[in-house]
């Protein structure tokens, strides 16, 4: 029996580093870099990466059009960082807080050549640590002697990038009776990543049939909107009306999925609202921060509905996205219920955008 991590821990141990601060060694065959989370990166560790040779700093397409430079391996752009660059460099071009007020941050020098594989996979491990999508690379034939000596931890970037895209597996961990306002008849599941990740929950209403479609709803977990009550969204409504309809009904299961942000985590939500406030909508301002519209992964509640017994939904939703995903992970969509709560004045622009640029039925 091994003791030791396997890949999925090993990522959890790796992003864990990146949000500390502490970099990673990412490998591609016989070649290697240290990589670092742009947003984490201290003056310190930046001056010791710049001693060991020229950096690079890996940038999302997104972030990249937005600097108005170019994307040479498509989806991404390698950036040699100037000799004379410092910590706050590497801030700037990674966060777009001072875009406005600083605009012109080039001109860049471009990596091209070789491969993109280890800033491919730095990039996406960043993000699942809900960080900037910006890393910084020092490429060393002896990154591996330099992570051992350091006691850094190294993973193979095709296996980072292999892990990160797989199904994520998760096992229930306990539930139990909870009553609540929109039904004493209640019941919380809690679900937990196997790579000890952020655990998901399922309200359960009633004792709802496994042999016909349930009312189902995927909700996204919203700090400012579920427990602050903030008007800038329709979450807190929408958490509230779903589970008060299915206390009507008597029966139902609402998934609560740890993916705030549509999935770029607090932090960046909130530095998307600063955006907001300089005059982006939301999906522009997911953009300018080097994200893509949407990065939660649904099929965390497909998988959870299958590991409770259900293969059919009637699914509270106004996000075709939502229904496309359900079917494609095994899970029939019986019907689209509409969830046509908590419209203000002051969410109307963004729910406007969602539904003129992400297509929800509003």
């Amino acid at each position: 029996m091994a003791l030791g991590p396997d890949i999925a821990e090993r990522l959890n141990r790796a992003r864990a580093d990146l949000r500390a601060g502490v970099p990673v060694v990412l490998t591609d065959g016989p070649g290697g870099a240290l990589v670092f989370a742009a947003e984490t990166l201290g003056a310190e560790r930046f001056v010791a990466a710049a001693a060991l040779g020229p950096n690079i700093l890996a940038i999302t397409s997104r972030r990249a059009e937005t600097l108005k430079t170019a994307a040479y391996d498509s989806d991404l752009a390698r950036i040699a960082v100037p000799a004379e660059a410092g910590s706050d460099w590497i801030g700037a071009v990674a966060d777009p807080a001072s875009d406005l007020m600083s605009p012109m941050k080039g001109p860049f020098q471009h990596v091209r050549g070789g491969s993109a594989g280890i800033a491919r996979a730095a990039i996406a491990l960043v993000k699942s640590a809900r960080l900037l999508p910006a890393a910084l690379m020092v490429p060393r034939e002896d990154a591996v002697a330099i992570a051992f000596a350091e006691n850094l931890t190294t993973l193979p970037a095709d296996a980072v990038q292999a892990a990160l895209s797989a199904p994520v597996a998760l096992d229930p961990v306990v539930h139990a009776r909870l009553p609540m306002a929109a039904s004493k008849a209640g019941r919380l599941h809690v679900f937990r990543p196997e790579d000890g990740g952020e655990e998901h929950y399922a309200v359960e209403i009633g004792q709802p049939p496994r042999d016909r479609p349930v009312l189902a709803r995927l909700h996204s977990a919203c700090f400012t909107g579920d427990l602050l009550g903030s008007l800038k969204c329709d979450c807190g409504p929408q958490l509230r009306g779903a589970l008060a309809q299915m206390g009507e009904e008597g029966a139902g299961v609402l998934l609560y999925l740890n993916q705030e942000g549509r999935g770029i985590g607090l932090a960046n939500k909130m530095r998307a609202y600063s955006l907001q406030d300089q005059g982006f909508d939301t999906v522009e301002a997911n953009h300018r921060l080097g994200f893509e519209d949407d990065e939660r992964d649904f099929r965390l509640g497909a998988a959870i509905l299958r590991r409770m017994g259900f293969r059919a939904v009637r699914l509270l939703t106004n996000n075709p996205a939502k229904i496309r995903m359900m079917e494609a992970n095994g899970i029939e969509v019986a019907e689209r219920v509409p969830l046509k709560v908590g419209h203000t004045a002051e969410n109307a622009a963004y729910l406007a955008t969602k539904a003129r640029k992400s297509g929800h039925l509003l």
